[in-house]
């Protein structure tokens, strides 16, 4: 068992603070129980700290204030994905502001997921994971994925030159091609937004 917290520790510590993580993030260097086994004894030693049932994450300090900081809310979310196999991604609003598009910050983190809904309580926080159809998630990566929510919620009259610009500056210009892909099969004005982001990145290239 001790070889067995010594590799799953190591992990651990090569992935850096705040990372959040499950037992099922090790079944392929060790079975449930010994996960089980490792992660609880880590929490209790202090070397990681226990989120909720299954949920743990590194220890996370603001070196300003010299406080721990809890792991960010997507962090949380994608474990949440990965202990019960199924895609997350975040709600429109939820989106939107994490990319800068809006100043409004949901009081109830909510994600879509393809697996059931639930409501997890961590620390000071509440996620709320909600059901929808694998067909109403958008496609592509977590980044093209957040993107295309953040627009869906904003809507066709509000997708200006400068919101087109904010998405610009958070994408590399592969996220940019990806983005276009995964867009093709959605609504007429998401997919002209999307054709604006990519255009004004070939204008961009080409200068």
């Amino acid at each position: 068992m001790n070889t067995e917290r010594s590799h799953i520790l190591d992990r651990i510590r090569q992935a850096g603070p705040g990372r959040v993580f499950t037992p099922k993030d090790f079944l392929d260097v060790v079975n449930r129980d010994a996960a089980d086994q490792a992660l609880s004894r880590l929490a209790r030693s202090g070397a990681i700290k226990r989120l909720a049932r299954g949920l743990y994450s590194t220890p996370k300090r603001n070196p300003r204030l010299g406080i721990d900081v809890p792991p960010d809310l997507d962090e949380i979310a994608a474990a949440l994905g990965r202990q019960t196999g199924s895609r997350i991604v975040p709600s429109g609003a939820v989106a939107a502001n994490q990319l800068g598009l809006s100043t409004q910050v949901p009081a109830k983190p909510v994600y879509f997921s393809d697996g059931r809904s639930r409501t997890v309580r961590v620390g000071q926080y509440t996620v709320q994971i909600k059901h929808a159809q694998p067909k109403d998630l958008p496609a592509g990566t977590p980044k093209t994925a957040l993107v295309v929510q953040a627009l869906r919620f904003l809507g066709k009259d509000a997708i200006t030159d400068q919101v087109i610009q904010s998405i610009q500056n958070v994408l590399t210009m592969d996220e940019r091609k990806q983005l276009l892909d995964d867009a093709k099969y959605a609504t007429d004005w998401l997919c002209q937004a999307v054709r604006r982001i990519s255009l004004a990145n070939e204008h961009t290239t080409d200068g």
